[in-house]
Formats: C-alpha cells, structure tokens, sequence
C-alpha cells in the first residue's frame, strides 16, 4: 500500500520520499490509519517490520497540526527498553519530520543528566526516554508529564521482561488520564494483555503476523562443533568473506568481550556492544559498524536492541539464547527490506535442548551441517530431553539477580539512570513470565 493513501500529510510524504521510501509495510498500512484517528492501539509486530515510523509518522503529523503550547512542556513520551533503540528511533523521527517544526529529545542513562535537564528547560514537543533515567528526572522534578498528549509503549514485552513493570505503572500515573497510548509488543502475552487493560481506552487490536514468526528472506543453519572450538569455527566461517558485515551474538558481556579480543589479535576489526560499556563506546562501536570501519559487532541481546541495519547479510548464534523467543529478536536483523539473509548458530552438544526450543517455536526444520575440521566429538540431541546448559557452566549464562523490591525502579538498579542494564542483566526462565514478576 502507497503511503499517499493513508492520509499522511504532504510535509510527510515529501520527506519519505526523499528517503526512497513508497509503499507501507503492512504493520504501516494497519496502523498509521488508525492512530490518525485517535485510536489507542495495541500492535503487535517485530523487530525489523517498520513499527517505528507505524507510530512515528501518525505522532509528528498530530504534534505539526495540533499547534504549540507556551509552556513546550512534552506533548509526547516514547519509552523503549535501552538506549540504541530510544537514540535510533530519534533519529528516524528526526528524518520522517524533517519538513515540520517538532522538536525531539533523548533521555537516557550512561551519560550526564546535565545536556537532558537543558534540554527539557528550553522546551521539547517529544521525549524518547529509557524507563530507568525518566524515574530520576521525575523524582528530581526536572520533567513535567503533564502535558502529554500520546505515549508511545515501544517493545513493551521487553521492558516488561528487564523488570520494568513497577517503573512503567509510575510513569503511567504520573501522564494525563486523557491521552492516547500506541502500544507495540512482538507479542500479545498475558502481561501485556493486563498492562492494555489497565491503562488503555478501548484498543484496537493490530496483528499482521503470527506471534514470534520470522521472515521467509531468512535461512537457518546449524554448525554443531565442541564449545572448546567454538571460536576457531567463528573465525573460519567469518574469514570466508572478511569484509562482509556480521553480527555476532554472545549470551554474556565477558563473553563478548573475550571474543573481540580474540577476533582483533586474529586480524578481524570487532568491535563489543554491551550494557558494561560506556554511552560513548557503544555509540562509537555502532557508528563504526554501520559505517563499515568495522566489520564484526559482538552484541547481547539487551544491547543489540536499536540496531538498525537494512542490508546486514548474516546474524550469527556464538550462544544460543537462553529463551527460545530471543532468538526470534536476534535474527530479526537481516532479512530486511526485501534482502535475502542467514542466521547462523554456532551450537555445542549442552546446547542441544535450546536448539530444541528453538525448532519447535519457529515450527520449522533447521538445516544442521557440520564444518569439515571442526565436527563434533558428540552429536546434537535434538528432543525435548536434549541437555541445556547449566547454571555458571563455563560463563554461557548470566547470574540471576535478586527479584524486584517492590518499588518503582527494578531490583539492583543504579543511580544515574543505569537500572535498563541492571535490570537487563537479570535472564528470564520464559517470556510470558508473570507481570508482578516482570
């Protein structure tokens, strides 16, 4: 479906068409209509399907004809989970209203709160803020809520997941009771579903896919290899083409850590995004990959959330997530804007009851081929009683962390806005866990 028939303004429309961008994706196409109409939604779509500008383009178009209040107090909050994603969909926005006067700011942890309170002192139409750092400008009262207009939910499922859920309630109330909220979750699970009905008017409901379904662009392998040689393999596979941009991930930050160490001193230019690196660093690593000066990027999947390539070929599995639907999240990375891409994972014989979850989620074979040097010692055991592995067992899993207090901010957050990390850190038995336990 054109964008020019789905009453977007000519403002718009020009700046979508200087980016080459025509025909809405169908997550687009549904809502974008809806939310011009004043609807609240709830959405579901994954990563990679053009949710952004689904609720992007519908909010600048309400915010350029809606005129300014004197105040410039927010009209509009945008929470995401982590900062690549609140940095990336500023960025879209900043792109979609190029030709309107609507003013942006992002509000998020790892950096001083100094340039944020300026910022919102001089005036600001949006907020795009991680949950962690809005609660310190809310408890420091350096942010007035008051005045907004439409809030904006984006991957709700996964700020539930990093334990947000308390911190999400407090912001809820502290937003005017008449307002619009636009909703995005890659799936409709119970504590979304409670979440909607506490704090939404009469949502419409918009699904284009199935819950936790991937893209037919994307082909799946399997190498299974020893974990000891799992990083002999990784080099192999990505020295086949060195110029070829990747995305590796790894299940914990010293782990990606080790592999960037490794993969430099073995010629590859990596780099490692996670929730132990500095605002900068991460903000460089991305810059760097995206423009290419380098080609491997070692990523956990609460960092990884904001990347945003639409032609990265390949996403390969070091660890297999611990939850099944992650892997989904993972690989919705390539396969974009009609490109062909693979997942690729890199799967040791503990690993064989993940894979197994894995298979059965995606309700699909997965091709299991192993690397002529590199085979096994022990065949995948692909069934329900296939090993996983264990807690601590040999770094592969992420310590869990104490439960939520019960207070706004998740168990072992920081100040400064560090809580979307500490939180992050904590790894969940399931996705659908439930939303007091979030």
């Amino acid at each position: 479906m054109s964008f020019d028939s789905l009453g977007l303004a000519p403002a718009l429309l020009r700046a979508l068409a200087e980016y080459g961008y025509t025909q809405a994706t169908p997550i687009q196409a549904a809502a974008i209509p809806a939310a011009l109409e004043g609807h609240d939604l709830l959405a579901a779509a994954q990563t990679g399907t053009g949710k952004t500008a689904a609720f992007a383009l519908p909010l600048l178009q309400k915010l350029s004809t809606s005129g300014q209040t004197m105040t410039r107090r927010p009209r509009a909050l945008i929470l995401t989970p982590t900062r690549e994603l609140a940095a990336q969909i500023h960025d879209n926005m900043r792109s979609y209203g190029k030709h309107i006067q609507v003013s942006a700011t992002t509000i998020f942890g790892g950096v001083s709160m100094g340039p944020q309170i300026n910022a919102l002192r001089r005036g600001v139409d949006v907020v795009i803020a991680t949950p962690g750092r809005l609660m310190d400008h809310m408890q420091q009262r350096t942010l007035d809520l008051s005045a907004v207009e439409t809030l904006v939910l984006d991957e709700a499922d996964r700020m539930l997941d990093m334990g947000f859920l308390p911190a999400l309630k407090r912001i809820l109330q502290s937003v005017p009771k008449r307002r619009q909220t636009l909703l995005f979750s890659a799936t409709f699970a119970p504590a979304i579903k409670t979440l909607a009905m506490e704090f939404m008017h009469n949502p419409k409901e918009i699904s284009v896919s199935a819950p936790n379904t991937v893209t037919t662009l994307v082909s799946h392998q399997v190498h299974p290899v020893d974990a000891a040689r799992k990083r002999d393999l990784l080099l192999h596979v990505l020295s086949q083409d060195s110029r070829r941009q990747t995305l590796v991930f790894s299940r914990t930050k010293h782990g990606a850590d080790k592999l960037v160490t490794y993969l430099n001193a073995s010629g590859l230019r990596s780099a490692a995004i996670h929730g132990n690196k500095s605002q900068n660093a991460r903000t460089r690593a991305l810059s760097d990959f995206k423009s290419g000066r380098v080609t491997v990027l070692v990523a956990t999947d609460i960092a990884a959330r904001g990347i945003d390539i639409e032609q990265l070929p390949i996403v390969i599995n070091f660890d297999l997530p611990s939850v099944a639907e992650d892997y989904v999240h993972r690989i919705g990375r390539t396969g974009r804007a009609g490109m062909e891409g693979l997942a690729l994972s890199l799967v040791s014989h503990d690993e064989s009851g993940l894979l197994y979850d894995i298979r059965k989620l995606l309700k699909q074979e997965i091709a299991i081929t192993a690397v002529t040097g590199f085979e096994p010692s022990a065949p995948l055991r692909i069934d329900a009683g296939a090993p996983r592995p264990k807690q601590g067992g040999g770094g592969q899993r992420q310590p869990r962390q104490g439960k939520p207090s019960g207070s706004a901010r998740p168990n072992g957050y920081a100040a400064q806005g560090r809580g979307e990390h500490a939180a992050g850190n904590q790894r969940r038995r399931s996705s659908h866990r439930p939303a007091a336990k979030a």
